[in-house]
């Protein structure tokens, strides 16, 4: 008689009894990946609801549980992605000043409103600025009104100013512990204040996952911020003017959110007399406007948030 295919509970395989409490959360994280990967939704999950799902990690009884709820997630109705737009300095800080008198301060303001209704009226995100008037905010309430928002995308403009008044152009950079060149090194020392603002806090987690997963994190978001500001240098440069190596890195500290990818905008030198009047031009700033929107755009669909599913 040919033997059955059952195994005695004898034969099996014996589980390791005990294992590390860093070893479950990694099995956990992985089921979990492994789990919504295959499903079509997966674009439409946000980094912050993907940060949630491995935080409950540490205190979910089982994947089961996890998986029986993942699905709910991507049913749900769920609000456009959420733009912060960061107009640089204002209030008491004028930012740079132009040779003909112009602050800083306006021209980004003026530049933030104008993309917003540009944004707004393509409706394809929530749009919101760090400050909507004249008055000044230190750099880590910046990073924090994006962060306490569940910002998809964070972006900074401004206006540079050099002692050399030949020097013309924009450029985009990106968060990095070292200067790409002592322009910009001296740039982001005249931006940044000295506050930080730390990453995400993992609670009630073992601290070997804690650190994984932020490490995790921010790797992410650099690379979601040299993707952005890729974008930008692409719908830029057809448009205006740009510096002759327009994708640069330095330790801005208003870009120090570990799980938003950010960018900041240098869209001129106030220090040249035609980057300053031509950013003080209605025209000009409409037209800039309308390449950062692609650019914002492009980069949302990229990452997953171009497609909505309703309930």
């Amino acid at each position: 008689m040919a033997q059955s295919g059952h195994v005695r509970k004898a034969d099996r395989p014996r589980a390791h009894k005990y294992r590390p409490r860093a070893h479950k959360y990694c099995v956990r994280a992985i089921g979990l990946l492994c789990y919504v990967r295959p499903m079509a939704e997966v674009r439409t999950l946000s980094r912050r609801a993907l940060l949630a799902a491995l935080a409950a990690m540490s205190s979910a009884p089982s994947l089961a549980a996890v998986s029986r709820t993942a699905p709910s997630l991507s049913r749900a109705a769920r609000p456009l992605p959420l733009v912060v737009l960061d107009p640089g300095h204002g209030g008491k800080d004028p930012g740079a000043i132009g040779v003909t008198g112009t602050y800083e301060k306006h021209v980004a303001f003026a530049i933030a409103l104008e993309l917003r209704r540009q944004l707004e009226r393509a409706g394809r995100c929530r749009v919101e600025l760090t400050r909507d008037h004249d008055v000044f905010i230190p750099l880590h309430d910046r990073v924090g009104f994006a962060q306490q928002r569940g910002a998809a995308l964070f972006m900074s403009l401004h206006a540079d100013a050099l002692t050399v008044s030949r020097v013309r152009g924009a450029s985009v950079y990106t968060l990095s512990d070292t200067a790409s060149d002592a322009q910009t090194a001296a740039l982001a020392q005249r931006e940044n204040s000295a506050d930080r603002f730390g990453g995400p806090n993992f609670r009630d987690m073992p601290s070997a996952i804690a650190n994984i997963l932020g490490s995790l994190v921010r790797q992410e978001t650099r690379a979601g911020s040299a993707r952005l500001a890729h974008r930008l240098v692409g719908t830029l440069k057809p448009e205006i003017g740009m510096l002759t190596h327009p994708s640069r890195q330095a330790g801005f500290m208003v870009l120090r959110a570990a799980d938003i990818p950010s960018v900041l905008v240098e869209m001129g030198f106030m220090s040249n007399p035609q980057d300053e009047a031509a950013l003080r031009l209605p025209t000009h700033r409409v037209r800039l406007a309308l390449a950062l929107q692609r650019a914002v755009e492009n980069f949302l669909d990229g990452a997953g948030h171009g497609a909505r599913i309703s309930g």
